[in-house]
């Protein structure tokens, strides 16, 4: 523990804008901040901060199809990687982006997920500063979005979809906007005599094929997942995706 405190006061003097109540004080108050602090930051310095605004419905009405809203836009400084996690699904983490091309790609993303339970949804942007940056947001939810059978899967002759990319580049001023569903049932194995299969790897990339970011994906993602992501210019992409059973799928998106 001191050792993580000596960490954060490194952290505390490389951005003498935040004081101590930003850099320690959880604003949920979750007994399991640090324990994930641990697993999904190592340890690493942090600070909570208001401009990485997590939007999440207040309740949950659907616990298998949540939409969850990262938008860091207002940060300064270039994003490296992005962590979503849920602290209470019994499996939390939903998704880890890494950015290659941080002129090239907003801080801003958007996903459907499955909760089990109410539980904090966290988001942490790590910035060219060095520095953790989390946003958090509570949900409410009834539950059970886990462990819910897949609704493709019920469908005859789903396998023809499998991976079918429905979506588009949308040119919003000077930047762009890509909206996607993914055809894939996104088994997580917590259902009795149903093997996990789900996307499991994605990259964004240019139509030269030049990587933007790539993401590792979780079963904690909905059925026929979801993503959005924004770009700084106008310009044709792809999105490549593999599974865990090593399926892979290619979208262009002009």
């Amino acid at each position: 523990m001191k050792l993580a405190r000596s960490l954060l006061i490194v952290g505390l003097l490389a951005a003498p804008a935040w004081g101590w109540a930003e850099v320690l004080a959880d604003p949920l108050q979750s007994s399991m901040w640090d324990y994930f602090h641990l697993r999904m930051l190592e340890q690493q310095p942090y600070v909570f901060d208001a401009q990485v605004q997590v939007s999440v419905p207040a309740f949950a009405e659907d616990s298998a199809q949540v939409p969850i809203e990262v938008d860091a836009r207002a940060l300064t400084g270039k994003v490296q990687k992005m962590i979503i996690w849920a602290e209470l699904n019994p499996i939390p983490k939903v998704l880890s982006l890494n950015v290659l091309q941080p002129d090239q790609v907003e801080n801003f993303l958007a996903v459907r997920i499955r909760v089990e339970q109410a539980t904090p949804i966290r988001a942490a942007l790590l910035m060219d500063d060095g520095l953790w940056h989390v946003g958090s947001a509570w949900i409410d939810a009834a539950g059970g979005g886990c462990t819910m059978p897949s609704i493709l899967q019920a469908k005859a002759g789903w396998e023809k979809n499998l991976g079918q990319v429905l979506g588009a580049r949308f040119e919003v001023g000077s930047h762009s906007r890509l909206r996607l569903t993914i055809a894939h049932p996104m088994d997580n194995g917590l259902n009795s005599a149903i093997p996990e299969f789900y996307l499991n790897q994605a990259e964004l990339r240019t139509a030269s094929g030049e990587v933007l970011a790539d993401l590792e994906l979780f079963a904690a993602l909905s059925e026929n997942p979801t993503l959005t992501m924004g770009l700084t210019q106008h310009q044709a992409t792809e999105l490549w995706l593999s599974d865990n059973n090593g399926n892979q799928f290619l979208a262009h998106l002009p």
